[in-house]
């Protein structure tokens, strides 16, 4: 029988005035991995970080072996052995590896003089641990995202965390990463190491957690052991409904002859040569490894990147998208992979972050209609189904699928003719991606386009009409969403097969 490590009992935590968790519980048992799950805003990424000492529990115990705990700082939190990885990685990408491990590291013996050698021999073990093969004194920001990840977890094993803390660990790695990361999971838990898996993706949660705590509007509605449940109930429990999955079959739409975007011989720093058609009505997705060159596609697209060479006509019109101005004006929009960073001014209010690209409609003589500014953002929030306490909340208040629907309310209202969606449901939960996929569907079914790119086989099979595969910056095939199958897209973006006839590639 496992021997509980970790108990939280009765924890209460309010946001300016939101009440994030209430009354919530939870348990971990030693060499467990133990899933905890909910939708956008459910408390999961709180209550996590106020078992790391990121935040404090307005009221509420916390055990660890039996004894009762304060946490009151995330050096609280190490001294018991816990670590925290989260969604958005606390790291330095300036500083080397080794500095990202040693620092703030209770474990690591500081001397007056910087000695590189014990940092590097103290990091070594560590990092081979988790299997990173760069050099210790590389610069964090240098390597892939995945590798990123991985220092990240290396770094809590250096402070003897027993237990780890993931939040949507998952979620910036490409699909061919996660299997590496479960087999490290699966390893740690070999080795004692207790982890809460935080993530809204069933089939990762059904295969490597132990348990699954299911948390709705900050409370604790059930926990079950996975091998006795079912994905629809688990699903039931998140909702609070029966949920009746209406994205299970691929989608069916009706679309025109009429190419509204063609792009010929896209050349930029990262892409090489590309060429699509995309016609109104349709949703064409992007399938590729890390470092495939699909975010860089949609920069070139959106003006962000200097095009060395190539063309790209929208309606007809050839289009010369210097700069994200004349992307927009040209009738092109795009929703960046990282909301928080490329897309939403965390600071901002939810109403300016979802009109900044159209205040020019309110304006009079220097002065906003705050009132006709409010209405247009309700009726695309209603759209998306956008929950938030207050327009006049900052963004940074709301949960992570709520963050991005904020930024597609914002796309609503500028009314593209494309719209380049990049990997829009990363950390999103089931019921937020339904929203998101609806979203999709009304918009294309206005006679608009969509490129839609995800990290996710099973998703673009589902919601997209056709699949571009690209590899190192180039376009490897477009497939038939219909008629392909996840082995095929993967043998394309791998550079194992390529489309024969010339005519597949529009």
């Amino acid at each position: 029988m496992s021997k509980e490590l970790l108990r939280a009992e009765h924890i209460t935590k309010h946001y300016e005035g939101v009440c994030a968790l209430q009354d919530a519980s939870f348990s971990l048992d030693s060499g467990e991995v133990h899933a905890l799950i909910g939708e956008n805003g459910a408390g999961k990424s709180t209550l996590s970080k106020i078992l790391a000492g990121a935040a404090r529990a307005d009221s509420g115990t916390i055990f660890v072996e039996g004894h009762e705990v304060k946490i009151a700082n995330p050096m609280d939190a190490q001294r018991l052995g816990i670590a925290i990885i989260f969604q958005e990685l606390d790291l330095f990408p300036d500083l080397t590896v080794a500095e990202n491990i040693v620092i703030g590291n209770a474990t690591f013996a500081r001397h007056r003089i910087v000695n590189y050698k014990q940092m590097d021999d103290f990091c070594r073990p560590f990092l081979a641990q988790v299997g990173v093969t760069a050099s210790p004194r590389a610069v964090l920001g240098t390597l892939p995202i995945a590798q990123q990840q991985l220092v990240a977890i290396a770094r809590a094993l250096s402070q003897k965390a027993k237990i780890l803390l993931m939040d949507e660990p998952t979620s910036s790695l490409p699909f061919d990463a996660v299997d590496r990361l479960f087999a490290l999971i699966r390893t740690l838990k070999s080795q004692g190491v207790s982890i809460v898996f935080v993530s809204h993706k069933m089939r990762e949660i059904f295969s490597v957690c132990d348990r699954i705590t299911v948390l709705r509007d900050g409370v604790t509605v059930g926990t079950r052991v996975t091998s006795e449940t079912t994905a629809n109930e688990i699903i039931t429990l998140m909702v609070g409904r029966e949920f009746k999955n209406t994205t299970a079959s691929r989608r069916t739409r009706a679309i025109s002859d009429e190419v509204l975007l063609s792009v010929t011989g896209l050349t930029t720093h990262k892409i090489r040569g590309i060429s699509f058609e995309l016609r109104r009505g349709e949703v064409l997705g992007i399938a590729g490894l890390a470092g495939a060159g699909r975010s860089e596609l949609g920069a070139a697209l959106f003006g962000l990147d200097r095009i060395k060479s190539g063309t790209f006509l929208i309606r007809g019109q050839r289009s010369s998208a210097r700069s994200p101005r004349q992307a927009v004006k040209s009738g092109f929009g795009l929703v960046p992979e990282d909301r928080k960073l490329q897309g939403l001014m965390m600071q901002m209010s939810v109403l300016a972050n979802s009109t900044l690209a159209v205040l020019q409609r309110f304006n009079s003589w220097g002065f906003l209609r705050r009132s006709e500014e409010a209405k247009a953002a309700k009726s695309v929030h209603n759209r998306t189904r956008m929950k938030a306490a207050s327009y006049d909340a900052p963004v940074s208040s709301l949960s992570g699928g709520n963050q991005q629907k904020v930024l597609l309310a914002r796309w609503l209202l500028v009314n593209p003719e494309v719209l380049f969606l990049d990997d829009p449901t990363r950390g999103v939960d089931v019921a937020a991606k339904r929203d998101i996929y609806e979203i999709i569907d009304e918009f294309v079914a206005h006679g608009k386009a969509v490129i839609f790119v995800s990290s996710e086989l099973t998703e673009l099979l589902q919601c997209c009409d056709r699949i571009m595969t690209m590899n190192g910056g180039r376009n490897m095939g477009i497939l038939e969403a219909a008629q392909t199958s996840q082995e095929e897209i993967m043998s394309f973006v791998t550079g194992m097969a390529t489309v024969q006839s010339e005519g597949a590639h529009l």
